[in-house]
């Protein structure tokens, strides 16, 4: 299977061959060989997607089992029981299954598959906030029972193929991501599809982030060069709806390691003004030589608790700008991930402009104060709305239960503001 066995960068070499060749069209060998690529990535597609089945299935069936023998369920001696305990979450953030178990497959067992039948010691408490160092039990590692598989790996997005040689080089052109899609269509896969599923172009390379592109539940969109040369994800699709560390090693982060999120804390506007500090802060920096030495700087810090679910158990829903799409959830929802529940510390700088910036992020748990804007053009001021909710997340910094962002402010731009 070319999917699996050819490396990514001989994707990009057949590219460039066919495109640099006169009359390919008339030339049978080139055509097929692009047909072949082709066919490879479409089945390459449609197998991370059955894994991805595969592994929510597998883990909605070891939460249940689980939850079927727990000692909280079982019934006292004295013929009293215990309330049910409903769990607050599956593994994965897949819902556990109903009261009934699904037949066993007759199909033999997947190899990529580690499928135990001794789920009665699985835990199935519901997962904490996860940093971006990919550890944590629901990433597919080691413990028994969990879904193993070089391919995927559950509560991370997929990363599906497509061969689309472009003439336009790295950077598709609107015909070339117009063709993209087709080809998921020629895959027969669309309908399987979800927003935040990364898909790339073989035929460009493997450099970085180039030919990557993100479903947005309709259509490809490119990823955001704004603040980065490797590309972030765009700020159509909201930050808190995934989990932390979903896009890790898929959407590769350049520099420093820190990606930008797109979050609006406005809601934790008045948790955020209550906890706010002034604080110096210890941060090691490396000279042009080579050497590392302290500095010393003041910032803004604060923070505030994400709760995914309401007291009653429901999801709690994200206010989005009018210019994202529906979301996966009933009705186009977009609904907070459970798998930031927990502490995020916010930074700023700690000057009266790091000040005033954080302040206006939090929407009217300050006072007002006065600003020169009262001129402004209506672009101006839609861009400096949307920057309000640009952060850059610390992963140096996040632990499991406890995120870090910073603010980012216009000077961070790469490209200046059209």
């Amino acid at each position: 299977m070319h999917g699996v066995s050819l490396p990514g960068h001989l994707y990009a070499r057949h590219a460039e061959t066919y495109l640099h060749t006169e009359n390919r069209e008339r030339n049978r060998r080139l055509q097929a060989l692009v047909t072949s690529l082709q066919a490879a990535c479409r089945s390459y597609t449609r197998v991370v997607l059955r894994l991805r089945a595969q592994a929510e299935a597998e883990a909605r069936a070891n939460a249940a089992a689980a939850a079927a023998h727990s000692p909280l369920a079982s019934p006292l001696r004295g013929g009293r029981g215990l309330p049910s305990v409903k769990s607050s979450g599956s593994v994965n953030n897949v819902s556990p299954a109903k009261k009934s178990f699904s037949r066993a497959s007759s199909r033999a067992p997947s190899p990529t598959s580690t499928y135990s039948h001794h789920a009665r010691g699985l835990s199935s408490t519901a997962p904490s906030i996860s940093g971006h160092s990919g550890g944590g039990g629901s990433n597919g590692g080691g413990a028994g029972g969990i879904f193993h598989s070089p391919l995927f790996r559950l509560r991370r997005a997929p990363l599906l193929q497509v061969f689309v040689p472009s003439p336009e080089g790295d950077w598709l052109a609107d015909a070339s991501v117009v063709e993209c899609e087709r080809e998921l269509k020629r895959a027969g896969v669309v309908h399987l599809l979800r927003p935040g599923d990364v898909v790339w172009d073989t035929a460009v390379g493997d450099e970085g982030n180039a030919g990557r592109m993100v479903w947005d539940g309709g259509y490809l969109i490119d990823l955001d060069y704004t603040y980065s040369r490797g590309g972030d994800l765009p700020k159509y699709l909201p930050t808190l709806a995934f989990p932390p560390s979903y896009f890790h090693r898929v959407v590769r982060t350049l520099g420093g390691g820190n990606p930008i999120c797109h979050i609006d804390v406005a809601p934790w506007g008045e948790e955020i003004a209550t906890n706010l500090q002034l604080i110096q802060d210890r941060a090691k920096t490396e000279t042009p030589q080579g050497g590392h030495h302290m500095v010393v700087r003041w910032v803004h810090r604060s923070s505030f608790t994400i709760r995914p679910t309401t007291a009653d158990g429901k999801r709690v829903r994200l206010a989005v700008p009018r210019d994202i799409g529906p979301g996966p959830g009933p009705g186009g929802a977009w609904h907070i991930d459970p798998g930031w529940r927990g502490t995020v510390v916010v930074e700023a700088e700690g000057t009266n402009e790091g000040l005033a910036d954080l302040q206006a992020r939090c929407g009217g748990a300050f006072p007002p104060r006065a600003s020169g804007g009262a001129g402004m053009s209506p672009e101006r001021a839609a861009r400096k709305e949307a920057q309000r909710s640009v952060f850059r997340i610390l992963r140096e910094k996040s632990r499991p239960g406890e995120i870090w962002i910073r603010t980012v402010t216009e000077k961070e731009r790469l490209f200046p503001p059209y």
